[in-house]
């Protein structure tokens, strides 16, 4: 079990939106994020995880409540932006550049420099499958594709976290495979923080080394997939997190057609 100092350390997190700040995102979050561990955030749709990445990431800002990421506060956004890599959940891309070129601009942004680019640049492109396809424009590639120009793009500068948001979705088994080894090979051999998101519990499962599930913007359970399951009484993750996440209400999912034979 891992044991190293915290590296992302989040403090009485609040996030509201809405004209009068009505809409209560995250409700005081607090957790910590040990060095070199894969992290695993789960929740429902809506629960905050979102949100909660792009704070850490200073897209947003807080309401109330702070954190620190790899020794920089949140005030100190050049500091936290150069310390992670990030995988949005709904990125854009510029759809008229080679995924090359826009790995190249992408380091170029976090001055990497130009002969350490030169070198990585088409490392990840091959690892990814896109080698064949480096000097091609990315408006002609699929969203798997995509996907994996974005992924490359967070590893481009070497950053010592990883935001990972959905990495697997529109990828193939054969690609969702390759990130899988790709998130353990970051922790267990290049010594980085991996803080991913998903909503596929295998994954999850198979990754993280502790996780939390998030619901209604609050922390509901915090550790290992083991110890999460052992609080609820549960026998799976997946059991587990409907549980901690109001359980699954049996519906009649065909109660909008007639019964058969009615006339």
């Amino acid at each position: 079990m891992l044991t190293g100092s915290p590296i992302i350390t989040v403090d009485g997190i609040t996030k509201h939106f809405g004209k009068r700040n009505e809409i209560e995102a995250l409700k005081g979050v607090t957790f910590s994020v040990r060095k070199g561990e894969v992290f695993g955030l789960l929740g429902p749709n809506g629960s905050g995880k979102t949100t909660l990445i792009r704070i850490l990431n200073c897209i947003f800002e807080p309401t109330s409540g702070t954190a620190v990421v790899n020794g920089h506060d949140l005030r100190d956004k050049d500091g936290v932006k150069r310390s992670t890599g990030l995988l949005a959940e709904n990125p854009g891309l510029y759809e008229r550049l080679s995924p090359r070129e826009y790995l190249e601009f992408v380091g170029a942004l976090y001055d990497v420099d130009k002969a350490a680019l030169g070198e990585r640049v088409p490392k990840l492109l091959a690892m990814f499958g896109l080698d064949h396809r480096s000097d091609d424009l990315i408006e002609g590639f699929s969203k798997g594709m995509r996907q994996k120009v974005l992924i490359a793009a967070a590893l481009v500068h070497d950053p010592p976290i990883i935001f990972l948001d959905e990495p697997t979705s529109a990828l193939d088994p054969r690609a969702s495979l390759v990130v899988r080894d790709l998130i353990r090979d970051l922790s267990s051999q290049a010594g980085k923080t991996v803080f991913v998101s998903s909503h596929i519990l295998p994954i999850m499962e198979e990754v993280c080394d502790r996780m939390a599930i998030i619901n209604e913007g609050k922390i509901v359970a915090l550790g290992t997939v083991e110890e999460i399951v052992a609080k609820v009484g549960a026998t799976s993750l997946e059991q587990a997190f409907l549980e901690l996440t109001g359980g699954r209400e049996r519906v009649d999912l065909l109660s909008w057609r007639d019964p058969v034979g009615a006339t």
